[in-house]
């Protein structure tokens, strides 16, 4: 009986201290935010006159297939010299081929560019909850009032991964995107042009033959 109790006054301390480890958060404010990653990949094309060739063109073609470029990626073209419109023109027909359209301005990017060149820069943006999930702070008994660890996981990862243009969980949208009524008065003007369900009176159900 005393071996018992002496092993139970040992871990007492342990307990307790679990009970005390993990995240922290008095606040209803989740500690678990959404972060947002950009990767710009750039492909330099060699102009020859102003347009690119076959050759050039097929290597663009073959590294936007190793990029799979798809809905969310933003491309734009990089021509410091301003002479190389019939290469963007050529561009913005292959990226057309995406459902996508050539951004008006490039990204900076680090590396010179070599003259008689154009740089095809790709952005992609990735958001995520890199903290989540987190049950390091179990549901027990809890004096402090902290939230549970995990609290805010399950909206802010859904926030996250809805979000078709990651940048915008942290810059936002333009005004002059986001202001044109006709595009914010679609629901109401389907709602008020409905026609209500009880105008032509209920329909009457029976059981009987025809």
């Amino acid at each position: 009986m005393r071996r018992r109790l002496s092993m139970i006054l040992l871990c007492a301390p342990a307990l307790l201290a679990a009970g005390c480890t993990g995240t922290a958060n008095r606040s209803l404010d989740s500690v678990h935010q959404p972060v947002v990653s950009r990767t710009d990949y750039v492909f330099d094309v060699v102009t020859d006159g102003g347009g690119v060739s076959q050759a050039e063109m097929q290597r663009l073609v073959d590294w936007m297939a190793a990029l799979r470029v798809s809905y969310g990626d933003r491309l734009a073209v990089d021509d410091p010299s301003g002479t190389a419109d019939a290469a963007r023109a050529q561009i913005g027909a292959l990226v057309a081929r995406y459902g996508l359209f050539l951004e008006s301005h490039a990204p900076i990017t680090a590396a010179a560019m070599t003259p008689g060149t154009v740089r095809v820069v790709i952005t992609r943006a990735t958001a995520s909850v890199p903290t989540c999930p987190d049950y390091s702070r179990t549901g027990s008994a809890e004096f402090n009032g902290n939230t549970t660890s995990n609290h805010g996981c399950a909206i802010n990862s859904n926030l996250a991964a809805m979000a078709a243009r990651p940048e915008d969980l942290v810059l936002g949208r333009s005004p002059d995107a986001t202001s044109d009524p006709l595009t914010s008065s679609k629901a109401v003007q389907a709602l008020r042009r409905a026609v209500n369900t009880g105008t032509n009176g209920l329909k009457a159900e029976s059981t009987g033959g025809k």
